[in-house]
């Protein structure tokens, strides 16, 4: 029987189990790294050394994880802050609300074919703005409940929901530009 979340980092605390801590990773690492290829707009050289940052930062501090939410929340919380601090050092946010989606034509496509559907989806919500984006796929793609996406991204609920309307409703209108011009 798989031991559970709680269980592993525990063992991780009293005996420094590098296999626990391994077995953490391997749980984790796709969705994050899922997530940070949404927030870096497909740069997934950046991605990737975000999610690695992430987990050696969380080893680090895992004696400062309190059990009261779930681990996977708090990793997002660890990536969340580091990719705002180095985006601010890249100048990589996007600060007004209403981009026109084609100022992103220049967008790095993924270095392999993805299907139809999934390259549109990539693509609009490469439009959206960081914190529409963030909130959106903390949301849909991972599953995060609004108040553990809103703790993750300390921020206020209502603030994240504002993000997730305003970000729907730019996506409606980038998916009906696309429609329009086909």
């Amino acid at each position: 029987m798989a031991l559970s979340d709680a269980e592993l980092i525990a063992g991780v605390l009293a005996h420094d189990d590098h296999e626990a801590f391994r077995e953490l990773v391997l749980r984790h690492q796709s969705g994050l790294r899922a997530w940070l290829r949404q927030l870096t707009r497909g740069d997934y050289a950046w991605a990737d050394d975000l999610a690695q940052e992430t987990f050696v930062t969380a080893y680090r501090q895992l004696k400062s994880f309190r059990a009261e939410g779930k681990f996977s929340s708090w990793l997002f919380a660890i990536a969340h802050r580091r990719f705002c601090s180095e985006a601010r050092a890249r100048r990589e946010f996007v600060t007004l609300d209403e981009v026109p989606a084609e100022s992103f034509s220049d967008l790095k496509e993924p270095s392999f074919d993805l299907a139809e559907g999934w390259d549109d989806l990539a693509r609009g919500l490469a439009s959206l703005t960081t914190a529409q984006r963030t909130a959106i796929t903390l949301c849909y793609q991972q599953g995060l409940t609004h108040e553990e996406a809103a703790a993750v991204l300390d921020c206020a609920l209502g603030t994240l929901k504002t993000n997730i309307l305003r970000g729907k409703g730019r996506l409606l209108r980038y998916f009906q530009r696309q429609e329009a011009a086909h």
